[in-house]
């Protein structure tokens, strides 16, 4: 059982993971954002696929000015802020609050394919921790916890300060959304780092404003996104379930 004596960029002890932000914690990290995590992320581009289908992203400068976009009106008032709150939530083992941003996330997905991704990644992703016996205490965890809830969770388990969740997290899906436009673009893989060493400031940035929001300013702003997922539904051919 974890305590409550925490600070919010303070992960908790636990046996065997040393110290907050040490060596153990970083290890613990590149673990969670690893393309071999085996949950499964590689099967969705979170309406990506559908935004080259319909012709919004032709290139690898239309592919950059796309993910950034994202990056800023999606990943910094959501899902990075919302791990913030729930790696707090899980700190102080308080399970309304943990319930309560899971459900209100579960709300802000605005098609079933970018539902069924958090639903699946999240199951995928507590069976992951089970098998590795580190998941937290059953009555903490909501009815159907979401990729981002149980993420929030192994972070804190591993003792990585919350920043470092957040810069992790947004490492991870900007790698995703290279790997899809690898397959999908076609974009080559020296024009991918072109566009990482492009993006990499911005993903500082968006980490800075996710934990500068307050609960009233949290919330994607991306109805093309939206627009994009919905009709990734009906696409006649397709690689992704996103």
């Amino acid at each position: 059982m974890l305590t409550a004596t925490n600070t919010p960029t303070e992960p908790v002890a636990m046996a065997g993971e040393g110290e907050p932000g040490g060596d153990l914690a970083l290890l613990g990290l590149m673990q969670l954002v690893s393309p071999a995590l085996p949950i499964g992320a590689f099967a969705w581009s979170q309406g990506l696929e559908s935004a080259f289908e319909l012709g919004w992203v032709n290139n690898e400068a239309e592919l950059a000015r796309w993910i950034e976009g994202v990056l800023e009106d999606g990943l910094s008032r959501c899902e990075l802020p919302l791990l913030a709150r729930l790696q707090t939530a899980w700190a102080n083992d308080d399970g309304a609050a943990i319930a309560h941003w899971n459900q209100w996330l579960h709300a802000t997905r605005e098609t079933a394919e970018l539902s069924d991704e958090d639903t699946r990644l999240g199951g995928a992703l507590k069976t992951l921790l089970g098998n590795l016996n580190l998941l937290p205490e059953q009555t903490l965890i909501p009815a159907e916890p979401g990729y981002i809830t149980l993420f929030a969770w192994a972070a804190q388990v591993r003792r990585v300060p919350v920043r470092q969740t957040l810069l992790g997290f947004a490492w991870a899906w900007l790698e995703n959304q290279l790997a899809v436009a690898c397959k999908a673009l076609p974009l080559g893989h020296t024009a991918a780092q072109r566009i990482i060493e492009q993006l990499r400031p911005a993903l500082v940035i968006a980490t800075d404003q996710a934990l500068a929001r307050q609960d009233h300013e949290l919330g994607p702003i991306l109805p093309g996104l939206a627009l994009g997922s919905a009709l990734h539904e009906t696409q006649y051919s397709r690689l992704f379930r996103s």
